[in-house]
């Protein structure tokens, strides 16, 4: 039987237990501070990250890897005959995935080598990741580990809240839209991304409109909570308030597995401080 390795890169959300556990290969994006560049998760952690770009003169830049170490890690991973899946994060939030195509066309394996998009990021991906994981270590086919990966993103679902609209708007993420609220005072949105396009959902003032959002999607999980197992939540700089939000899912249903962790660069660098996100599935 062929063996079929995992990929994913470094906007995952995952624990390091999970990482080695399922033998997932990580592929770091690169993030640059006024002008320095570390590679992401190697040179720099994600809590030194928030410090940094606090501390920056300009908006960190993250960038996808390249071509040529998609081309190594391909190579190595083929090279005992083993086809591989690989699941980025969303196209629209980066090139990770062009990437990865192009080189696995250049390397010639392109039929070993099978591209999703998660149409997300962080935990959302990683729920598609461990799924894939999980499944490969099972022995299943590469058709039965697409079908499980397609079913989580079709019921996944993102609700993601931005306090500090400062990076958003020198991000250019929010478009034309983003000149207009920006001069409203106190001003918080919440965005979701369906098929993976990133959208604001609902804008609103201050931190009732959080708790508000928070109460919605407490209630949404409520209403499902028999078909959900996992629930992440990631934060750019908010641990007590997030742990807080943990424990109230908890107590609508204790066998939810919650993760609670600092987001990634890609997602701290434009949603900036305060930002926060509430990432699951519902299992059908």
């Amino acid at each position: 039987m062929t063996k079929i390795k995992v990929v994913t890169d470094s906007s995952v959300q995952l624990t390091t237990q999970e990482i080695k556990k399922y033998g997932i290969t990580v592929v770091p994006l690169t993030i640059t501070i006024d002008g320095k560049n570390y590679i992401d998760g190697v040179e720099i952690s994600r809590a030194d990250f928030v410090k940094k770009m606090n501390d920056a003169n300009e908006l960190p830049k993250t960038s996808q890897p390249s071509i040529g170490v998609f081309e190594k890690t391909f190579k190595e991973l083929t090279s005992d005959g083993s086809k591989v899946i690989a699941i980025f994060l969303a196209k629209s939030l980066s090139g990770t995935i062009d990437a990865a195509r192009q080189a696995a066309e250049i390397i010639g394996k392109s039929d070993e080598i099978t591209l999703v998009d998660s149409e997300l990021t962080d935990r959302a991906e990683g729920f598609q990741v461990l799924a894939a994981a999980k499944d490969a270590q099972a022995g299943k086919s590469m058709q039965e580990i697409l079908d499980h990966v397609n079913k989580i993103k079709a019921n996944q679902k993102l609700r993601m809240m931005v306090v500090d609209l400062k990076n958003l708007i020198k991000g250019g993420r929010l478009g034309a839209l983003s000149g207009r609220i920006a001069t409203m005072l106190n001003i918080r949105i919440a965005l979701k991304m369906p098929k993976g396009q990133l959208e604001v959902a609902k804008k609103g003032r201050g931190k009732k409109f959080s708790k508000a959002f928070d109460q919605k999607v407490l209630e949404d999980i409520r209403k499902n909570k028999d078909h959900i197992s996992q629930v992440g939540i990631s934060y750019v700089d908010t641990p007590k308030q997030m742990h807080e939000l943990a424990e109230k899912i908890k107590e609508i249903n204790p066998e939810i597995d919650v993760l609670v962790k600092e987001t990634s660069p890609i997602i701290a660098t434009h949603a900036g401080n305060g930002a926060y996100a509430i990432l699951y599935y519902v299992e059908k």
